[in-house]
């Protein structure tokens, strides 16, 4: 075989240029360590690390997500907190006002500190969170979701929307509540209207109605639209008719049993009046579905302020004439069964907002094992085993070394040296 000069420095320069690569390669990855410096290195491997790294990407996207979601669900919480706050010194106020021993004046310190708590109210509905954006806004979170109008009367202007972001894969978590089904949407129990007939010829009143069984309310009363409450013939009894003055199928007949407070308490199908002072003979009473406008009192939800409103205006212009006091009576019977409702309404959030904070800590349990999982198979991929990255490098060393060692050698020899 014939070997020319040029193929032997060819060869030996080959030779010498792969191994100095492979040294510096692994020093490269001694330096780097990784394994993996390119991905010709373990194309496979490569790929499993691209999706890895997304998967960590979305993991760590996951983890922000759900920081902002349980900041913002527990400042709402601590804002609802406030809320029940204020809603039980309503109540107690109310309660307060009913007390037969205060007089007038009394009665406007209360309507006084009323609309510094109506006031607080409308503050709260209308925080911000620390974005600067509305809580209680739905969807529409630039803008101040309760207005107060010239009237005094408060609109609602949000949506009914809930904001969600996602904390894992295919879990998404709701970070805020409307206030339209917070504190508008409330139950009123004033849902139907009552009225004295124009003949009747004692002077007795009848008062607001309750719905005390909405059940019963759903079922009986509201198809039948209207009722009709008749004293009897000899001033004790009364019977219900229909709207058209007909008795009932059966019959609806009682007792008036006199309570203790000199009125005569009436039930029927989930509702309940009372009547107030002189009865007579063939007096009639009307009671009615409540009207469904927006500008009504006696439609199916009141909100929380148009509640502490009413509450508060009523005391503000109530005198000590009977009839304004039975209808502080009415109105703070209403006024307490539709705070207890509300504050019920924001209870039953608070426990959904327990929830979904729930939901985020398990979550966030879940995706740190998921990434601890993705950190260690990573770290098998690409991460260089030290103790054979250092012996192939001797390794490599040697052979580098002796590549050299022999290039030399065998580049001295030559024809020439034969020659005398």
């Amino acid at each position: 075989m014939r070997i020319s000069t040029i193929q032997q420095f060819n060869s030996g320069v080959r030779g010498i240029s792969d191994n100095y690569s492979s040294v510096t390669r692994t020093q490269e990855q001694i330096s780097s360590g990784k394994r993996l410096l390119t991905p010709a290195d373990d194309p496979v491997a490569t790929v499993r690390l691209l999706q890895l790294n997304q998967e960590s990407n979305r993991l760590e996207q996951y983890s922000t997500n759900m920081t902002a979601a349980n900041n913002s669900l527990t400042q709402e919480e601590s804002i609802l907190n406030s809320v029940n706050n204020a809603l039980q010194r309503v109540r107690e106020i109310a309660i307060e006002a009913g007390n037969g021993s205060r007089n007038d004046d009394d009665r406007k310190a209360l309507a006084t500190e009323l609309e510094q708590r109506e006031q607080e109210l409308f503050n709260l509905f209308n925080t911000r969170n620390a974005r600067g954006e509305y809580l209680f806004g739905g969807f529409q979170s630039s803008e101040a979701p309760f207005v107060k109008n010239p009237d005094g009367t408060y609109t609602y202007q949000g949506d009914e929307g809930q904001r969600s972001v996602q904390i894992a894969g295919s879990k998404t978590v709701p970070i805020n509540d409307n206030g339209k089904d917070l504190f508008v949407n409330i139950a009123n129990v004033n849902r139907v209207n009552t009225e004295a007939a124009a003949t009747n010829t004692g002077t007795a009143r009848i008062s607001l109605g309750t719905v005390e069984n909405k059940t019963e309310y759903d079922s009986t009363f509201y198809p039948q639209g209207s009722v009709g409450i008749v004293i009897g013939a000899a001033g004790d009894t009364y019977e219900i008719v229909d709207s058209g003055g007909l008795p009932l199928v059966p019959p609806v007949t009682g007792a008036l049993e006199l309570e203790d407070d000199g009125s005569y308490n009436i039930r029927y199908a989930g509702v309940s009046v009372k009547l107030d002072g002189d009865l007579q003979p063939g007096d009639s009473f009307t009671i009615s579905t409540g009207d469904s406008t927006a500008t009504s009192t006696n439609r199916e939800t009141r909100g929380v302020l148009e509640t502490v409103s009413l509450l508060r205006q009523t005391l503000e212009n109530g005198t000590a004439t009977t009839d304004d006091k039975l209808q502080l009576r009415d109105v703070i019977a209403v006024s307490l069964d539709n705070l207890d409702n509300a504050m019920n309404n924001v209870l039953s959030v608070q426990t959904t907002i327990g929830a979904r904070m729930n939901v985020i800590e398990s979550t966030q349990t879940e995706n740190e094992e998921v990434a601890l999982i993705n950190t260690t198979v990573t770290s098998q991929l690409e991460d260089l085993d030290y103790a054979e990255a250092l012996s192939r490098l001797s390794l490599q060393s040697v052979v580098l070394e002796a590549s050299q060692q022999s290039f030399v050698k065998v580049s001295s020899l030559s024809l020439f040296n034969l020659l005398r």
